[in-house]
């Protein structure tokens, strides 16, 4: 451990704390939603229930989100702007990893909105949009992996591969409840389910777990000012 990773002013802690709590909380919801979905719901306790835990998890995703983001704009280190908080890719600190955390954020919010209009928008297009919550949870964690500067912590890296064990098992645990059929589906979820932790493996051993990688990854905003 090196002070270096835990050096930075109390908005970058309290960003790094929001995005994690925003990523432990969009595992837990996603996992909820793997786990109880089709013949592995629960028989124990009533879909109504399940669904407003559902609901309250992800509700308390969006707050901590909205934490991390206006703390990181905030933060005068990396200079955001307002802008790149919706339009990903147009920042100069780690714009490929920033952006894919406001691609997952703009999910997050397509889906708040569609929620909310559930009943214009009708079952089918909601669905639609509701099935990308399963693509934003990789993005927001390779964010989160490649964005912090306290990956190489020991109690991060374990909080990443809680995570990412969380969800592989409901992943698995859907498809061996899974009935006859539908095998493209399985056949999707199975490779999915065991491509994410050997890609997150090989980007941590070639990436953030190497020497000096956030200085590299930062270099355009030290080479701007900024410095922490």
């Amino acid at each position: 451990m090196t002070t270096s990773a835990l050096a930075g002013s109390p908005l970058w802690y309290a960003s790094r704390a929001g995005g994690t709590l925003a990523l432990v909380l969009l595992t837990a919801t996603l996992v909820l939603g793997i786990a109880s979905g089709g013949r592995s719901a629960p028989r124990r306790i009533g879909r109504f229930g399940i669904g407003l835990l559902h609901r309250d998890l992800s509700l308390l995703t969006l707050v901590f989100l909205a934490a991390h983001v206006v703390t990181a704009v905030l933060d005068p280190f990396v200079r955001l702007g307002w802008a790149v908080t919706v339009v990903p890719f147009g920042a100069s600190y780690r714009p490929l990893w920033l952006g894919l955390g406001t691609v997952a954020a703009d999910v997050l919010l397509a889906m708040l909105v569609t929620s909310a209009a559930r009943l214009r928008l009708g079952v089918r297009r909601w669905k639609a949009v509701h099935w990308l919550a399963y693509a934003a949870w990789p993005l927001a964690l390779f964010h989160g992996v490649a964005t912090g500067t306290d990956t190489r912590l020991p109690v991060q890296l374990w909080l990443y591969a809680a995570c990412l064990a969380s969800v592989v098992a409901a992943v698995w645990w859907r498809l061996a409840k899974a009935g006859p059929g539908r095998v493209l589906g399985r056949l999707v979820g199975a490779t999915v389910a065991g491509a994410v932790p050997l890609l997150l493996t090989a980007f941590l051993a070639t990436g953030p777990l190497q020497p000096g990688w956030a200085h590299r990854a930062a270099a355009a905003t030290l080479l701007s000012g900024g410095g922490r």
